[in-house]
């Protein structure tokens, strides 16, 4: 499984085994809602969940929180938090309990020269590129003046990635209105109208989009 995540790929499993004792690599539990990290604290650790699941929040003013992502397992976190001198903006939780690795940033960039930790570096440069374009792929998202096309914009993006138009995403309603910035009432008649209009059918975090054309030509 670490193999075929994003920070490990392509490394063998002999290598990655003493990849891993060079890192001080160790595995935690975490209870559900327990804070793996806390915003407003400084982070220096890389993490990859091996069970359960994470999520990780924005804290707003009155208490909001602003969803940023949900991991399962394979899910790498503070890849991008770690290589920066700043304090957390981001606080992440378990969703359920789990299972990490967690090892320190410093270990992974002082590397030995060996062809494993050089490819373990070269998969973090991209994971982090990675990360910067799907942030930016957010920012596009909110800067949408319809709530329909924020809508239609994430639905599209989810069912690329599920390379399927029948998909569940990872939030809950309440938490898909903070991730788009609206109001959890207008959100719910939005879809509720969407799918009168036969655009899609959806129950709960499922969804199944009827029209991907239409949907696309709401976002332009």
């Amino acid at each position: 499984m670490l193999r075929s995540t994003s920070l490990f790929t392509g490394i063998e499993d002999d290598a990655l085994r003493v990849l891993l004792s060079e890192l001080g690599a160790v595995i935690r539990s975490y209870g559900k809602g327990e804070a793996l990290v806390q915003a407003g604290m400084p982070n220096r650790r890389v993490g990859i969940v091996l069970t359960g699941s994470i999520e990780a929040y924005r804290p707003a003013p009155g208490g909001a929180r602003v969803p940023i992502t949900r991991m399962g397992p394979g899910g790498v976190f503070g890849d991008v938090l770690s290589g920066s001198s700043l304090d957390s903006p981001v606080t992440v939780v378990a969703a359920s309990s789990c299972e990490v690795l967690l090892f320190p940033y410093e270990r992974l960039l002082l590397s030995d020269g060996s062809a494993a930790h050089q490819q373990a570096l070269q998969n973090l440069v991209r994971t982090i590129s990675d990360k910067y374009f799907s942030l930016s792929r957010r920012i596009d998202l909110l800067v949408l003046k319809s709530l329909r096309a924020k809508v239609c914009a994430y639905l599209l993006s989810e069912a690329e990635r599920a390379g399927n138009l029948t998909f569940s995403i990872p939030f809950s309603r309440i938490q898909l209105a903070d991730y788009l910035n609206c109001d959890r009432s207008a959100l719910s008649r939005e879809l509720s109208q969407m799918q009168r209009d036969g655009l899609l059918d959806t129950y709960r975090s499922s969804f199944k989009l009827l029209q991907p054309d239409a949907l696309r030509q709401m976002v332009l």
